[in-house]
C-alpha cells in the first residue's frame, strides 16, 4: 500500500487524492452531500482518519470543538497542515491507521472517506474494534468506501484495494462488541446502521451505483437487549431470520414480482393511484417521494418522480439497487436505513408511504412527528400496516406478537396517532375483511402453483409459506389481528 500511494501522492493534488481526473467537478458535488450526512459537530471531538490533503479537514475543523487528522503518506500530512493549520482547534498526525492509539472515549465522531478498502480484512476487523473503543457512548462513526470495482480513471499499474461487497461492511460493523463493564454495571456496546446509501454525485455524474458511505452509531448492546432468535441487532435479525435473501424471493414468489407483503398489487394499488397517483398529477410529476417500504420498485411511479426506498434490511436494500439498475431508474435511490433515527430537513417530501412495516417500531408517536416534519405543506401520508382487536388477546396470538417482536395498535388507535401529531384529514380504515378475502386467493394460487413452487424452492419451504398463511387466516378470523390502511396531510 506504501508503493501505491507513492506513486499517486508526488505532487499532492485533489486528482491524485480521489485517483480521478475529474476530480475538481466531483468535489465540488460530493462535498456536500457527504458532509449533510453527518450529525451535528458542535462540541465534538473528531478523528478524521486518511485525511489525506485536507478535503474534508477545514470543513471538519469548521464545525466541530477539535479535529484529529491522520494520514500515512508525509506528503498529504504536510500538504494539509500548511493549508488548515492555520484554522486552529486542529492537531495533524503522520501515522499508519493500523498502529493508532488513543485513549478509550476520545472522540465523539470518527470520520474517514476512502480507507478501509485499503486494509487487509484482519486490520479492518481489528480498527472496528478501535473504533467502538476511541468513541464516546452515543458517538458515531462515518466511513465510505469504493465497492465491488474502482471508480477513479486514474491508470494503476497495479492496484492492492479491496473492492468489497456493502454486506461485507455492513456484517463486520453490526458484529463487532465492546466489552466497558463496570464493578457494579455489566456494559456492552456496539454499532447500529444509521444509514447505508450510495452517493449520489457518482450516480449522477459517473453513473456508478457503487461508491457507498455508512453513518453508524455506538449504543448499548446488553445481553437484556437481544432481538429475537438471539440476535444482537435488529437488522440481523431481519437479514439472518425474516428477510434472508432465499426468503425475499419465496416471497416474491407468492406475492408477485418486486412484492413482499400479503395480497401483492392488489393491496397496493388499493390507494396508491386512488390517492397518490390522482396527487402527483393534479401538482405536477416533479415529485419527492419517500418510502418506508419493502420493494419500492414495485410501485409504478418512474415518471419523473424522485423516489427514496429505504429499508433496514440490506438484503432487500441489495435485490432492489439491482432491480434499479437494470431497469436503469435513475431517480430512483436506495439506502440501507434505521427511520428512527435517519434525519432530513423540513419539508423535504411530497409524500411518504409505508407498506406494513411501523409494526416493528416501538415509537410510533415520534416516528409520525418525523414523517410530519419531512412533509411539505399540503404533502400526503399513506400507511397500510399490521394491527390487532382489542385486548384481551388469544394465547396463541400473544405469543405470536411476543415471537415475532410486533409493537400493535387498533386501526382506531392508529388514527389518532396521526391526528394527535398533527395530520388533518385522517382516514383510518379497517380492512381486515378485505385482507382475509386475499389469504384465501393466496392459498388457493399456491396450491396451483405447488409443484412449480417446490420445483423452485422445496417442499418444506412451500409447508412453511401455507402453514404461515394458514395461521394468519385464523388469527385475522378470530379478530385478534387486523389489517388497516391510513392515509392523512399535512396543512
Amino acid at each position: 500500500m506504501t508503493k501505491f500511494w507513492k506513486e499517486h501522492s508526488k505532487f499532492a493534488t485533489v486528482e491524485e487524492m480521489m485517483l480521478d481526473s475529474n476530480a475538481q467537478e466531483l468535489t465540488q458535488h460530493e462535498l456536500p452531500e457527504i458532509l449533510s450526512l453527518l450529525p451535528s459537530l458542535a462540541g465534538s471531538d473528531v478523528l478524521e482518519l486518511g485525511a489525506g490533503i485536507g478535503r474534508y479537514t477545514r470543513h471538519l475543523i469548521g464545525r466541530a470543538r477539535h479535529v484529529t487528522a491522520v494520514d500515512f503518506m508525509e506528503k498529504f500530512v504536510e500538504k494539509n497542515r500548511k493549508d488548515n493549520s492555520h484554522l486552529g482547534n486542529a492537531e495533524f498526525i503522520q501515522a499508519d491507521v493500523t498502529k493508532l492509539d488513543f485513549a478509550k472515549h476520545s472522540f465523539d465522531v470518527v470520520f474517514s472517506n476512502w480507507l478501509l478498502m485499503y486494509l487487509s480484512d484482519q486490520e479492518l476487523k481489528s480498527l472496528a474494534d478501535k473504533f467502538l473503543m476511541w468513541l464516546r457512548p452515543g458517538g458515531h462513526l462515518f466511513f465510505r468506501e469504493s465497492c465491488f470495482h474502482q471508480s477513479g480513471d486514474c491508470k494503476r499499474v497495479f492496484n492492492p484495494t479491496l473492492y468489497r461487497s456493502p454486506a461485507y461492511y455492513n456484517h463486520l460493523m453490526t458484529s463487532v462488541l465492546q466489552d466497558e463493564s463496570e464493578k457494579t454495571e455489566k456494559k456492552c456496546y456496539g454499532f447500529d446502521m444509521v444509514v447505508n446509501k450510495t452517493v449520489q454525485t457518482y450516480v449522477k455524474m459517473k453513473n456508478n451505483q457503487n461508491q457507498l458511505c455508512w453513518l453508524m452509531q455506538k449504543v448499548r448492546r446488553d445481553v437484556v437487549q437481544q432481538h429475537q432468535g438471539g440476535f444482537s441487532t435488529f437488522q440481523e435479525f431481519l437479514d439472518n431470520q425474516q428477510y434472508t435473501r432465499r426468503g425475499i424471493l419465496r416471497y416474491e414468489k407468492m406475492f408477485g414480482s418486486g412484492y413482499v407483503s400479503t395480497g401483492g398489487i392488489s393491496t397496493t394499488k388499493v390507494r396508491d393511484t386512488e390517492y397518490i397517483g390522482s396527487y402527483i398529477f393534479r401538482g405536477g410529476i416533479k415529485k419527492n417521494f419517500y418510502f418506508l417500504k419493502r420493494y419500492s420498485l414495485s410501485i409504478d411511479f418512474t415518471f419523473g418522480v424522485e423516489v427514496l426506498g429505504m429499508d433496514l434490511s440490506s438484503n432487500m436494500v441489495e435485490i432492489a439497487m439491482e432491480r434499479a439498475v437494470k431497469e436503469k431508474l435513475p431517480l430512483v435511490q436506495f439506502e440501507v436505513s434505521d427511520a428512527t433515527k435517519r434525519k432530513f430537513p423540513d419539508s423535504t417530501f411530497d409524500v411518504v408511504y409505508s407498506r406494513d412495516t411501523i409494526l416493528h417500531i416501538r415509537d410510533k408517536l415520534d416516528l409520525f412527528r418525523k414523517f410530519y416534519s419531512w412533509l411539505k405543506p399540503g404533502g400526503k401520508l399513506l400507511i397500510s400496516d399490521y394491527c390487532c382487536g382489542e385486548k384481551p388477546w388469544s394465547p396463541a396470538f400473544q405469543d405470536y406478537v411476543n415471537q415475532r417482536g410486533y409493537i400493535l395498535y387498533t386501526p382506531q388507535r392508529y388514527g389518532q396517532f396521526l391526528s394527535e401529531v398533527g395530520f388533518s384529514d385522517v382516514h383510518s380504515e379497517d380492512r381486515t375483511e378485505q385482507f382475509i378475502q386475499v389469504i384465501k386467493a393466496e392459498l388457493q394460487r399456491a396450491g396451483e402453483m405447488k409443484e412449480e413452487f417446490i420445483q423452485e424452492f422445496s417442499q418444506e419451504d412451500y409447508d412453511a409459506v401455507i402453514n404461515g398463511w394458514a395461521k394468519k387466516l385464523q388469527r385475522c378470523e378470530t379478530g385478534d389481528q387486523r389489517w388497516g390502511l391510513f392515509y392523512a396531510t399535512k396543512e
